[in-house]
């Protein structure tokens, strides 16, 4: 089976960043769309930042023009990067494989997640 791994979450002060990867086991699922979702306590899981197969890329709102997403095929990567954090970005951060884009029900294999907290 495909596995997600990712890394680089923690914990920074508002107006800090960090960067978030995700390793996948399988080349393949790398060329199908990639996604960056959060969930936050008590609130419904959210997509932040999607990638399609051609290269597309998405983003929610809320955090345009501060996170970044990228992808690596040779290395079977991709990434988040979060700049000027706020301490609404708060959550338990999963890269998903699926068909990209921002809706969670799109994606169908999910990392284990990365905690980020912005105080």
């Amino acid at each position: 089976d495909v596995q997600l791994v990712e890394s680089g979450g923690g914990s920074v002060q508002a107006g800090g960043s960090l960067k978030l990867s995700c390793v996948a086991s399988t080349y393949s699922h790398v060329r199908c769309g990639m996604g960056w979702l959060r969930q936050a306590p008590g609130k419904a899981r959210e997509g932040v930042a999607g990638i399609e197969s051609d290269g597309s890329t998405s983003y929610a709102d809320s955090v345009k023009g501060r996170f970044t997403i990228s992808q690596d095929n040779e290395k079977n990567t991709f990434a988040l990067q979060m700049n000027d954090l706020k301490p609404e970005d708060t959550a338990m951060y999963y890269c998903a494989a699926g068909r990209g884009g921002l809706i969670p029900s799109v994606y169908d294999i999910w990392g284990q997640g990365t905690q980020v907290t912005v105080s």
